[in-house]
């Protein structure tokens, strides 16, 4: 069963990669969406304006037309002195000709003393229309209603009562027409209206998306400018900006500066305070080595006991101090093989292999940190290796992301096991504190375990203590990187 540490999740600050997303949180996809609803919403107000001023005046050049061919059939048609209507009705529009076109007149007689009916060619059989009781006229003795026609089409019917000489002798005159053919000529004019207005409103939100895209362009410059910084290859923002992002860039800028002047001022006061205590505690060991006996034993032991502990926090003060810095990167593969080939040297009866990823991964850190990580957990393997230590390195799958470049790592593992005793599930802890030993009788100070905890820590990775599979101890660091 595999001993472990429990192992805390990785720290997520700093870590969101330098990309834009076109996703809900995107400003690109943020004012593109308006601008697109917004022109959806525009371009349907304005169909739906178009669509009823154009049926509006339809509908008034229908009536309008139907009215005139009523008074032309009225001034056409007379009554003879046998009280029998005459005329020869020509309204001027073929399709009264044409048989159950839609369109049709009639003459009928409204009084007492007036006989016979006259009524356009097309129409072949009566059309029924509803009595005075259902639609009444007005003072004009004017009418208008919609009813079905011959072949079943929507007819809009204009009727009028006319007197036609002097005897009050009276007429009822009819004009109608075929409604459906209008409503069919506004739906046509709509399905055109709204092909055009579709097409344009798909180059309008297609060249309106490009002109925000190009707008938005400085942003992804800073982008690129930002991730170059963070990777190591540039110093600062380069490049010319436009005036809203300018003074951006110039903070970032001076940031950047400032961060550095941290670093460089904690790293000449951690320099400073290791050199003002490093002689008066080598003087306090000499003196406790040459007074002798158990006192002078016990000097020199605290005060070696105090350099060590001083180093310890000196180097974590030095990490915290630049673990946020964002120009620093470190190729992992030939630190690592440097490191085993010294190792090999001076371990020849030690079998050390070591396994290489073909993708360069480079540490986001400094190389004296991995240094110091890598050293003392290879020192603790070769420590109590019995006659194997493995080392390998590679990346975590699914821990990638696109920054610039397809596919860039993020995470990175770093393995190192051998073939010695191990360490208990229950002392895997206290092998992490500082100045725990669980051996005696081996050489050390305690000090290295956590020396790589607290590195780890620092860079927002994780630590984990396992059993080998080779029998001993197996050290997991995962820790962050650049591509």
């Amino acid at each position: 069963m595999s001993r472990r540490r429990k192992a805390e999740p990785l720290r997520q600050t700093a870590r969101t990669p330098l990309s834009l997303r076109f996703g809900p949180r995107s400003l690109a996809f943020r004012v593109i969406a308006f601008s697109t609803v917004w022109a959806i919403l525009t371009l349907i107000v304005i169909f739906t304006l178009i669509t009823t001023l154009y049926r509006q005046a339809s509908e008034r050049g229908f009536d309008s037309l139907l009215s005139a061919h009523l008074f032309n059939l009225i001034g056409s048609v007379g009554v003879s002195e046998g009280g029998s209507l005459t005329g020869a009705p020509d309204l001027g529009d073929l399709r009264f000709s044409e048989p159950n076109s839609g369109w049709y007149w009639s003459v009928e007689p409204a009084s007492e003393g007036v006989s016979g009916e006259l009524h356009s060619s097309s129409m072949t059989k009566a059309i029924l229309s509803p009595s005075v009781a259902e639609v009444p006229f007005n003072a004009s003795f004017q009418r208008s209603y919609t009813t079905e026609g011959i072949d079943g089409e929507e007819l809009e019917v204009f009727e009028s009562e006319f007197v036609l000489d002097a005897k009050n002798r009276a007429a009822r005159f009819r004009v109608m027409g075929n409604r459906t053919e209008l409503e069919q000529e506004i739906s046509a004019f709509q399905r055109r209206l709204l092909t055009y207005l579709s097409l344009f409103g798909v180059g309008m939100i297609a060249i309106n998306a490009i002109a925000i895209l190009l707008g938005l362009q400085p942003l992804r410059r800073v982008r690129d400018a930002l991730a170059m910084v963070r990777e190591g290859t540039a110093q600062k923002l380069d490049g010319r900006f436009p005036a809203e992002i300018e003074p951006l860039a110039n903070e970032t800028n001076a940031l950047i500066e400032n961060n550095k002047r941290i670093v460089e001022r904690s790293r000449t006061q951690v320099g400073n305070l290791a050199h003002s205590l490093k002689t008066p505690l080598a003087v306090l060991i000499n003196e406790g080595r040459a007074l002798g006996g158990a006192k002078g034993q016990l000097i020199a032991e605290q005060a070696a006991s105090m350099e060590k502990q001083i180093d310890h926090y000196l180097q974590r003060a030095r990490v915290a101090a630049q673990r946020d810095s964002v120009v620093y990167r470190t190729p992992v593969a030939p630190l690592v093989q440097r490191m085993v080939r010294v190792l090999q040297k001076l371990n020849p009866q030690t079998d050390l292999s070591l396994s290489l990823p073909a993708v360069d991964i480079v540490f986001a850190g400094e190389r004296e940190d991995l240094e110091e990580l890598l050293g003392n957990l290879l020192d603790n393997a070769m420590k109590w290796a019995k006659s194997a230590v493995a080392v390998s390195v590679a990346p975590i799958p699914g821990k990638k992301i696109g920054s610039g470049k397809e596919g860039a790592v993020i995470l990175f593992e770093i393995s190192i096991e051998d073939d010695g005793p191990g360490i208990p599930e229950d002392k895997a802890r206290e092998a992490l504190k500082r100045g725990r030993r669980l051996d005696e009788t081996r050489p050390g100070t305690g000090l290295g375990l956590a020396i790589v905890a607290d590195l780890v820590n620092e860079y927002g990775g994780v630590l984990a203590l396992e059993r080998s599979s080779m029998g001993g101890l197996k050290a997991v660091v995962r820790l962050r990187s650049l591509h």
